[in-house]
């Protein structure tokens, strides 16, 4: 392991001085949260606290996340919790707002707040890491203003240190990829529903079935853009075939390969040409 250990021990020290009262961990069931979660728990152990691990299920998000979620937060041993909201209906996002990101963790976090009030918990902590703050992440403004926590990045634990510490720990979701909102597929300005989500993730699932790791499919009107790792993209042409025939039968009519390969916050090029800046996965 080539974590900087002075930062895990960091984190730890963190985590045992919070670990005399219940705290919550908002939970994605991704490999951030993960090892907060793990790490969190290490810390109660013996204390006579909980770790509660909150995931809030939302249909912007593939569904595969709720299943990983359950299946950490049995492994570590939190007390889980799973929230319901409709983004669509409570954060005003339906039109795909270029600050849609900031509109939903404002929404998805004032509910955990108000769990916390409800269970009297005082401290509720999230899976930012290092990376992530040195990207235009809109979200985190919310997490600020609501008074969230983020002990990976204050620690200066990157993204490739995290998923070190979830192999070494043995969380079963260290190596899943990243799993970001499914609103981020769509162009800003365009009328989110939940029927194109659904099609979106059913059509990434299906490539991910054919042995494609990191995927993203990209929907522009009747457009689909697949986005695979560049080394990727001769193994997904020679099997066009297959992919084409599996997404026409979901319902896309017109199937592109971007040959720029995977990147994260393609959507967002055009907003940097002008001047904007990086909002999305």
């Amino acid at each position: 392991m080539t974590v900087d250990n002075e930062k895990y021990i960091r984190l730890e020290k963190l985590l045992q001085e919070w670990a005399d009262e219940d705290v919550i961990v908002a939970f994605s069931g991704g490999v951030d949260s993960g090892l907060l979660l793990k790490a969190a728990c290490n810390a109660a152990a013996g204390r006579g606290t909980d770790v509660h691990a909150v995931t809030v299920m939302t249909r912007l998000h593939p569904r595969s996340d709720l299943a990983a979620a359950k299946k950490v937060a049995q492994e570590t041993g939190a007390i889980h919790h799973v929230l319901e909201i409709d983004e669509l209906g409570e954060a005003g996002i339906s039109n795909n707002p270029v600050d849609r990101c900031y509109r939903c963790k404002k929404s998805i976090f004032h509910k955990i707040t108000v769990l916390a009030e409800e269970l009297g918990i005082r401290r509720i902590l999230e899976g930012t890491n290092e990376d992530d703050l040195h990207e235009y992440r809109p979200g985190l403004k919310a997490l600020t203003e609501l008074g969230i926590l983020s002990p990976l990045a204050q620690c200066g634990i990157t993204k490739r240190e995290v998923r070190e510490l979830a192999a070494h720990y043995g969380i079963s979701v260290a190596e899943r990829p990243s799993s970001p909102c499914l609103a981020t597929r769509l162009p800003y300005g365009t009328h989110i529903t939940y029927d194109r989500l659904r099609m979106i993730e059913e059509g990434e699932a299906l490539i991910r079935k054919m042995g494609f790791y990191n995927v993203r499919l990209r929907l522009h009107d009747g457009i689909a853009r697949i986005e695979v790792d560049a080394e990727d993209i001769p193994e997904l042409a020679r099997r066009r075939e297959e992919a084409t025939g599996q997404l026409r039968q979901l319902g896309f009519s017109y199937i592109t390969v971007d040959l720029e390969g995977f990147r994260s916050g393609s959507m967002d090029e055009g907003l940097q040409k002008q001047g904007g800046e990086h909002y999305d996965d």
